[in-house]
């Protein structure tokens, strides 16, 4: 599948998503910025790329497992949906759950980009569901027996 993207000045230089292995399911994405993420900071972190998505499909953005592992860097809202009608540039949202500051270099490796095809849905309202096993049971209900109270 080509995705297409188009380059804004701020990423000259830098390479465009790529697979580092050949079973790779996520193409790396980079900084186009410097920036330090505090102790629980959040940022939203340019790539200075904006990409057209074919219809039908969607572009996740994940957090690159490393930087989980080592620093408590990860992807906010992951995964982040990237939807096939926008155009605009490409920007991580990335927190730092770490204890240290931790800095992001211009070429840094920050994300993965996953292309996931959607299903999308008609939503019907009706007036009863199908029963099931399980009925309204959730928050950790399954193979207890037991439903739990959810406080507000």
């Amino acid at each position: 599948m080509n995705v297409a993207i188009k380059r804004l000045a701020s990423s000259d230089g830098l390479p465009l998503p790529s697979y580092t292995t050949d079973l790779a399911a996520g193409a790396d994405v980079c900084s186009c910025e410097e920036l330090t993420l505090k102790p629980g900071e959040w940022r939203a972190v340019a790539t200075g790329l904006c990409v057209e998505i074919a219809p039908g499909f969607e572009m996740q953005v994940r957090p690159r497992s490393g930087l989980a592992a080592k620093h408590g860097i990860t992807v906010l809202n992951a995964p982040g949906t990237i939807d096939a009608d926008y155009r605009g540039e490409l920007k991580i949202l990335l927190i730092n759950h770490g204890r240290e500051p931790f800095a992001i270099q211009r070429g840094m490796r920050i994300a993965q980009l996953v292309i996931a095809q959607v299903t999308r849905a008609i939503y019907l309202e009706v007036a009863e569901l199908s029963d099931t096993r399980r009925g309204q049971g959730g928050f950790g209900s399954t193979g207890t027996g037991t439903v739990p109270t959810v406080n507000p």
